[in-house]
């Protein structure tokens, strides 16, 4: 039956012109993620890449997962769509904060463009201050024999690769909006979830290698998949969890026509605020590793380092509490019960014994509060995941934490457009029972 809904798929043109549009530009991201910066030793920076696999360094192989392999091989693509990602969500926490900005966002579609503008030019300068990163980081480099993954270092070999490394991403920030534009699905959303996804044959190859080598048990390998399995429902069930808020509008009689009386629901989901809060706790998490590769005599900040290692106990102790930290900020910030509550009471909109207006945005903010408990530690259980089973199991591959939510978010709402497109021509969706319900 599967088979089946995917010749639907083909068999109308619109659609089927939006999936072939979206197929092509993700081959054309996989390609360009083939073609070497300039300056650069390959094989020197993989056997590098390669010992600091087998140390255990899980900071470069976490960053290399959302690039899709690109910082390992130091593409052109090496820094991905992680720039955009970044001034995007900078941009949407400023609309929260900022008046200039939530101006903008309230002026409608013109004013969403301005702050997409603001996006790209923060993206630029991101792009550039993180390709300067990597290009210093790639000039340290030698590979376990002594050869320098850059031969020739200096300041020709910054200016090319930084130039290089944000063309790069101004590329692939293009081939994302014009998969949203053109396409189906999220653009943006689609490259990074390529990009993990596009790792997973290999993990496959190096987790049987493991096993053929007696590194992994067997017994290992069958339990690690079937909580895999478990935890990839218990992603799909979270992300698709929702608490829904039962909303009644009166009645208006307006001439000779009447307004209103309508029952509907708010959906407030247990996971409002995304993948966003691990990605905040990352960027706190690394900031002491980061200092201490300036500073590599202070004592003080080697310390800290060391003991925020990822994988060392305090290091998920306080990872975890920073993801349920900002999942409260995050849907804080997001999601005003107050602006929601003064919308409702001018449309005549009630909550079933409530009363409008501030008592109404208290109760809705009294059961946000309630549902984003569980939802934020199930993010801080993910995110510390991979590095129980790299550090305890061995298993040699991420599993978990926001790849794992990517992949699944995505291939979510992707496959709602999909079944939208196929049941407004009269066929049936993916799914026999109930619908693909939306992540908004």
């Amino acid at each position: 039956m599967i088979l089946e809904k995917i010749f639907a798929i083909f068999r109308i043109p619109e659609l089927k012109r939006r999936v072939l549009y979206t197929l092509s530009m993700l081959c054309v991201y996989r390609l360009g993620g083939h073609v070497p910066t300039p300056g650069v030793d390959g094989s020197a920076l993989g056997e590098y890449f390669a010992r600091a696999s087998e140390q255990g360094d899980n900071l470069l192989g976490l960053y290399d997962m959302f690039v899709g392999g690109n910082l390992s091989q130091a593409t052109i693509f090496a820094l991905g769509i992680m720039p955009y990602i970044s001034a995007s969500i900078i941009f949407q926490m400023l609309t929260a904060v900022v008046p200039f900005f939530e101006r903008l966002q309230k002026e409608g579609e013109s004013g969403r463009k301005k702050i997409t503008q603001y996006t790209r030019y923060g993206t630029v300068l991101l792009a550039f201050i993180q390709g300067l990163g990597v290009a210093k980081f790639l000039e340290g480099l030698a590979s376990p024999s002594g050869r320098p993954v850059i031969p020739e270092p200096g300041f020709g070999f910054l200016v090319t690769t930084v130039v290089t490394l944000i063309a790069g991403t101004i590329f692939v920030m293009w081939l994302g909006e014009k998969i949203t534009e053109r396409g189906i699905g999220n653009g943006i959303s689609l490259i990074i979830f390529i990009g993990i996804v596009a790792r997973y044959p290999a993990d496959t190859a190096n987790t049987f290698r493991s096993v053929q080598t007696g590194a992994m048990h067997v017994l290992v390998l069958l339990l690690v998949v079937a909580g895999m399995v478990l935890v990839t429902m218990g992603v799909i069930l979270i992300t698709q969890g929702q608490r829904r808020i039962r909303v009644e509008y009166a009645r208006r009689v307006v001439g000779r026509k009447v307004y209103g009386g309508q029952k509907t629901h708010i959906p407030l989901r247990v996971n409002t605020a995304g993948v966003i809060p691990i990605i905040f706790a990352q960027s706190f998490i690394m900031f002491p590793s980061t200092l201490a590769l300036y500073w590599p005599n202070n004592e003080l900040i080697q310390t800290i380092a060391a003991n925020l290692q990822f994988g060392e106990f305090f290091h998920s102790i306080i990872y975890g509490g920073i993801i349920v930290f900002f999942a409260y900020f995050y849907t804080a910030i997001m999601f005003n019960p107050t602006d929601l509550a003064d919308n409702m009471k001018k449309h005549g909109g009630f909550v079933p014994g409530i009363r409008p207006g501030k008592r109404t945005a208290e109760y809705i903010d009294r059961i946000l509060t309630h549902i984003t408990l569980p939802g934020a530690l199930f993010l801080a259980a993910i995110a510390i995941l991979p590095f129980v089973l790299i550090n305890e199991l061995r298993v040699p591959f991420f599993f978990g934490g926001t790849g794992l939510l990517i992949v699944v978010g995505v291939a979510l709402d992707t496959l709602q457009q999909i079944e939208s497109h196929l049941l407004m021509r009269h066929y049936d969706g993916f799914l026999k029972k109930g619908r693909l319900r939306g992540r908004r």
